[in-house]
């Protein structure tokens, strides 16, 4: 491989797997895959039934967050099973197509995925909805892992990290396997 290749493959890798590491946390066990925030003064706790009352919507609002994310997750996943590059650059988030320009994701992504074969099964493992995330604004961000089994490389973690652009659509923004 030349060195420019190389070069392309690394900041292929750096800049899809930044945004998604930055912002996963799993759950701990028996954990809801949605976070609570705790309260942050005792006249907080005071008014604890006015925010019982409002939890349940809150919670609401950030299960369909995270279905709407997931499903952008795996749609985008389904262009990169049909190796379909092009049109997964061009309906990624604005962030990811900044960070990796078209050229080099044409030339990065079908090396980086030559060796796993077509793939046979793909199952939602961890769904995390987060409205921060480190070096990047605020906004409404989710990130799926996905536990992928594929005819040449087994299984794989697939950590993919999207999030709900201006226009209010959910695009992805990180990629990232292990």
């Amino acid at each position: 491989m030349t060195r420019p290749l190389r070069a392309a493959g690394a900041l292929l890798a750096l800049a899809l797997s930044l945004p998604a590491l930055a912002q996963l946390k799993l759950p701990s066990s028996g954990a809801p895959a949605t976070g609570t925030r705790p309260a942050a003064s005792s006249a907080a706790a005071a008014s604890a039934p006015a925010a019982a009352a409002s939890a349940p919507a809150a919670s609401s609002a950030h299960v369909e967050k995270e279905k709407a994310g997931q499903l952008a997750a795996a749609g985008w996943l389904t262009l990169l099973d049909r190796r379909d590059w092009g049109t997964a650059w061009e309906t990624s988030a604005s962030t990811f197509r900044k960070a990796v320009p078209l050229p080099n994701w044409l030339e990065g992504a079908p090396k980086a995925r030559a060796d796993f074969g077509p793939l046979q099964e793909r199952t939602p493992a961890a769904v995390s909805y987060k409205d921060r995330l480190d070096r990047q604004p605020p906004g409404d961000y989710v990130t799926v892992v996905f536990v992928s089994k594929y005819e040449k490389r087994g299984e794989v973690e697939e950590m993919v990290t999207t999030v709900r652009e201006a226009d209010g659509r959910w695009r992805v923004m990180g990629y990232l396997t292990r």
